[in-house]
């Protein structure tokens, strides 16, 4: 890739297999570190977080993990590079990136848009794995759910030949976001670990409703709430050095109690 031609560090690339699964991640960062699990959003790809796996502070302070969802660019699950609707799925497939880790430590997730979801429900999965949730934008509310007047037209079997893949996964995980949200809904109180919630105020793509929605499934929690005035649905791109400062003053894991479920290979 072009942005890291000259640069020094560079990501390792590893790809995840099992029987049904193609997981491609990119990792910065000591594999003895705790786990930071970048779940970018929709369309999007492991790349969505290179201003955090290439920020040096953030590779001396955590193993940065990005990965390319099932249904975009380099993951397959069953042999397709199709879309994995499925949150709940989503979730689990995500999980298998941590077997790059041996820090035996937990971890931070960090979900956003559509990733922020999914980093949700994998907290719910694997409570004991992780010890800060830190959602950028996250679309988690089912009522407030944003179409555009162009979907209407994306899914129709003629015009999904002419776009490209990406968009198509996209679409589809669009028109089932919705009812898997509402899958979801029942157990935010259930999430018991600390929380920060990022959102601009000026976000066209996902509704600062999700903003107000999270204060509500959080109320009482440990959470702080994070809205940027004046800024859109990129805060990752427009406001790099708030997301790095809220990274970078997470507690360490070594304040948690931590007994792994996972394997550590």
């Amino acid at each position: 890739m072009e942005h890291y031609a000259g640069k020094e560090v560079k990501p390792r690339r590893f790809i995840i297999r099992n029987d049904s699964l193609e997981l491609y991640c990119a990792t910065t960062g000591a594999d003895t570190l705790p786990p930071l699990l970048l779940i970018h959003g929709a369309p999007g790809a492991w790349y969505s977080g290179m201003g955090i796996l290439d920020d040096s502070d953030l590779q001396k302070k955590f193993h940065i993990i990005a990965v390319d969802r099932p249904g975009y660019h380099h993951s397959k699950f069953k042999g397709k590079k199709k879309a994995v609707t499925s949150i709940d799925k989503q979730a689990i497939l995500i999980h298998e990136a941590l077997q790059l880790n041996k820090s035996r430590q937990p971890g931070v997730l960090y979900g956003t848009s559509y990733g922020a979801p999914i980093a949700a429900e994998m907290i719910l999965k694997y409570p004991n794995e992780f010890n800060h949730l830190v959602m950028v934008g996250g679309a988690i509310d089912p009522a407030h759910e944003k179409f555009w007047w162009f979907h209407k037209y994306a899914r129709g079997p003629v015009v999904r030949l002419f776009l490209p893949r990406f968009i198509n996964a996209a679409t589809d995980e669009k028109f089932a976001h919705i009812g898997e949200l509402e899958k979801l809904l029942p157990h935010w109180n259930e999430i018991n670990i600390p929380v920060t919630v990022l959102q601009g105020s000026n976000d066209q793509i996902v509704p600062v409703d999700n903003f107000e929605f999270a204060k509500q499934q959080f109320k009482g929690k440990r959470a702080e709430f994070i809205l940027i005035p004046g800024a859109g649905h990129l805060v990752r791109r427009s406001h790099p050095q708030v997301i790095k400062q809220v990274l970078m003053h997470l507690p360490s894991s070594t304040e948690y109690n931590f007994q792994p479920t996972r394997p550590v290979k």
